[in-house]
């Protein structure tokens, strides 16, 4: 299986990417975790990127793709990957199509777990954290017994900064902006599938699992 999967901040899909991970026996693979690989390993492309995010600067598509292009090129990759976070842009899945050939790989179907932005950002603003533990609750899906306090350890409970409503809305604004052309692409290509995002954990797996086998 070789997946590509897509979905906005707060959509999930860290917990399916998982399940995927688990269920298929494939590398996850994510741009934070190519550049970083290639940085510690010191590759040319590598020093490239890391010059780029030492002076606040976009890593620019030459070495995104030529990171991207040694990552899947490795032994790990041949029978599948779960890759996630590239390609980001049209132009990206078109060089995505170019190397993949040329390493004997094709593209088994590009999910995408779709909730709407008015679902995300109450997920989001909804959020609390315990500071001590770490752990994670909601005030109306998932509350503490205590307004507050964490269940497991007693700590408090905060709201992340970038958990407001109004930053949460520009970040999805900005996703949907830049993702709408990479649904265009593969929708065209026959290879995109939509997974309602809201269904139990458990059921948005399953459709994601019947997507791929083409059911």
């Amino acid at each position: 299986m070789h997946i590509l999967l897509m979905g906005p901040p707060g959509a999930g899909k860290g917990t399916q990417a998982a399940k995927l991970v688990q269920e298929y026996n494939v590398p996850h693979i994510s741009t934070g975790d190519m550049f970083r690989a290639a940085v510690k390993a010191g590759t040319p492309l590598g020093k490239q990127a890391k010059e780029c995010m030492d002076a606040g600067k976009l890593v620019p598509d030459s070495v995104t793709i030529g990171i991207v292009k040694e990552r899947l090129a490795q032994d790990d990759c041949k029978k599948g990957f779960l890759l996630d976070g590239f390609p980001r842009t049209a132009e990206q899945a078109t060089a995505l199509d170019e190397i993949l050939p040329e390493i004997g790989i094709q593209l088994t179907r590009v999910i995408n777990i779709d909730v709407p932005k008015e679902d995300l950002i109450e997920r989001a603003v909804g959020r609390r954290i315990c500071r001590k533990c770490g752990a994670t609750y909601h005030i109306a899906f998932n509350p503490t017994k205590e307004d507050g306090i964490c269940d497991a350890c007693q700590g408090e409970l905060y709201q992340r900064a970038d958990d407001c409503e109004e930053t949460m809305r520009n970040r999805l604004d900005v996703y949907g902006a830049q993702t709408q052309p990479l649904i265009d692409y593969y929708q065209a290509k026959g290879l995109y599938t939509a997974i309602e995002g809201r269904q139990a954990i458990d059921k948005v797996f399953h459709d994601i699992v019947a997507a791929l086998k083409g059911e």
